[in-house]
């Protein structure tokens, strides 16, 4: 990927807007490319690349940082990728539509260290998870995307 061509990165293991990336993406006319530890079926569209990588661990992560930089979006639900990816340059953006921000970012990784620390230290108990990904996280995932993909072409 060239640094100069702007692209979509999308941590797609278990990405649930990858229409939505697409969509927004050929409405603007810039490429995705998809990183994933195994295959899985894309759209057969110029604009859309599947990149598998090992199953190693943070491989995907790693290999969507290695390829991060100013012309990037990157979509992921890790809040750790996302720092990563920021500090390369790169713009970040959760599946909900919450951006990841250089004044945000530290705030976010440091709720989600309490939060492993509170699910590891309660046994036999349930602790909840994310909520369900709803229609309306769907359409703000898309309006948030549409508004980043702008900003980025404007050269923001």
């Amino acid at each position: 990927m060239s640094d100069e061509k702007p692209v979509i990165l999308v941590d797609a293991d278990a990405c649930p807007v990858k229409d939505e990336i697409y969509k927004v993406a050929e409405r603007h006319g810039i490429d995705v490319l998809l990183v994933a530890n195994s295959w899985m079926r894309i759209p057969r569209e110029p604009f859309i690349r599947m990149e598998v990588v090992s199953d190693g661990f943070d491989a995907a992560d790693d290999r969507i940082v290695e390829l991060a930089g100013r012309h990037t979006i990157v979509v992921t639900t890790d809040i750790l990728l996302a720092e990563r990816a920021l500090g390369a340059g790169a713009m970040a953006i959760s599946a909900k539509g919450v951006p990841f921000t250089a004044d945000s970012i530290g705030a976010q990784v440091a709720v989600r260290a309490i939060m492993a620390d509170l699910r590891s230290g309660v046994a036999n108990q349930t602790i909840g998870g994310p909520a369900p990904f709803t229609k309306a996280d769907r359409s703000r995932f898309l309006q948030a995307l549409d508004t980043m993909v702008r900003r980025l072409l404007r050269g923001a």
